[in-house]
């Protein structure tokens, strides 16, 4: 039996992309949960609870963002980040 997976595509809202603030706040809120999660950009993957390897995804704004996560939390942990892009990181 597999673990559960979820998956979400959100756009970079934020006129300063995606730099170091929002690139910390992703890996805080993907530390909160059990799931792995990473983030897509394009053919570009990242997992979500390293700071170096989300920073590396340095994208501009109206960039899609693919979270997908597995574990038993994963569809809680893909819509917590969904939610924190949504936002604007709070920017």
């Amino acid at each position: 039996m597999s673990a559960p997976s979820a998956r979400v595509n959100v756009t970079l809202p934020n006129e300063q992309g995606l730099h170091a603030r929002p690139s910390a706040l992703i890996v805080r809120t993907a530390n909160k949960f059990e799931a792995v999660v990473t983030m897509r950009v394009g053919e570009r993957s990242a997992d979500c609870k390293s700071i170096m390897e989300v920073m590396m995804l340095a994208s501009p704004q109206g960039t899609i963002l693919a979270f997908e996560a597995s574990g038993a939390d994963a569809s809680a942990a893909v819509q917590a980040l969904a939610e924190l892009v949504g936002r604007g990181f709070g920017e």
